[in-house]
């Protein structure tokens, strides 16, 4: 859940990192700096759904994006498996497939513009980005400077060795991997730990990591007990792993992801039906489950639909 960027679980940013040790880079191949790649040097790249302009969606853009025929998004990295770049410093991602997508249901294209996390939403207000595409979280005080489309349900999911068992909600005297200034790391984990120790239990051994690839080998070397962080974060680590390591109980603290623009605009109900499309025909689904995020996929894209 991207708040802002010192949550950057929602990381991260989620989601510049920090390679990876070296004897962790022996377990997961490959890792890099997270501003080149993904950082795990896994074989998961676009991927392009089969999906042609549909008119009436399309005719409910507003006549500036139809002229300029793109959309202008504003971006921020790294946030694997969301957004990131990937060979050759091309941003790729989870949420870039599906705005790819978006854009050829409008017969536009997406026009990526990078820029710091807490710049993105001014910057849609002023009409400099026509969007915003960060895993941002909807919510109600954002609605108040923007209007949101909703796509994907984010929360919070722990992953632990597989074959062994952790339970995040009794997780006392254990070691736990997060990475460092985000909710979890900030927020949720040490919530945790006080509230063992309130109950006389020992604190959990929260292990900051500078960046989620150093977190995730930990968990894979047995170095901790379990690793918590933002649910399609941690379904891109557990896919990525190959059977090392596994879910720790069920997704919690869920909300919506959405698409930032301006208060009012028409660019909101388009976008929201063009979503909508892409989740009734499947494409959706199959962007997701290509990058192992497809748990946090929902029924139904809504304008403003902030639950907190």
């Amino acid at each position: 859940m991207r708040f802002h960027r010192s949550n950057r679980t929602h990381a991260v940013r989620l989601m510049g990192l920090v390679a990876a040790a070296a004897a962790a880079m022996t377990v997961v191949a490959g890792c890099s700096n997270d501003d080149e790649s993904d950082g795990t040097g896994t074989d998961i790249g676009p991927i392009s759904v089969d999906v042609a302009k549909v008119d009436d969606i399309a005719a409910g853009l507003p006549e500036k994006v139809s002229k300029a025929g793109k959309l202008v998004v504003g971006v921020n990295i790294p946030y694997s498996p969301n957004e990131f770049k990937g060979p050759g410093g091309k941003i790729i991602g989870f949420d870039v497939d599906v705005v790819n997508a978006v854009a050829k249901v409008l017969g536009v294209s997406a026009e990526y513009r990078e820029a710091d996390f807490a710049k993105i939403i001014p910057a849609v207000q002023a009409g400099t980005f026509d969007m915003g595409m960060s895993s941002f979280t909807d919510t109600k005080e954002r609605e108040k400077q923007v209007d949101f489309v909703t796509y994907y349900s984010a929360g919070v999911q722990w992953a632990q060795q597989s074959g062994k068992s952790v339970d995040p909600s009794n997780a006392c005297g254990k070691k736990v991997a997060v990475q460092a200034d985000t909710f979890e790391a900030t927020d949720e984990v040490p919530a945790k730990s006080e509230a063992c120790t309130k109950a006389g239990k020992p604190a959990i051994a929260i292990q900051k990591y500078d960046s989620q690839d150093e977190a995730t080998n930990a968990l894979v070397l047995g170095k901790v007990d379990a690793m918590s962080a933002d649910s399609p974060v941690t379904a891109y680590a557990i896919k990525k792993s190959k059977g090392k390591i596994e879910p720790a109980g069920e997704i919690f603290d869920s909300a919506p992801y959405g698409y930032p623009v301006a208060k009012g605009t028409p660019l909101a109900p388009a976008l929201q039906k063009a979503v909508q499309y892409l989740i009734d025909n499947g494409q959706f689904k199959e962007i997701a489950t290509h990058w192992g995020v497809e748990a946090g996929l929902i029924e139904k894209s809504l304008i403003n639909g902030a639950i907190n």
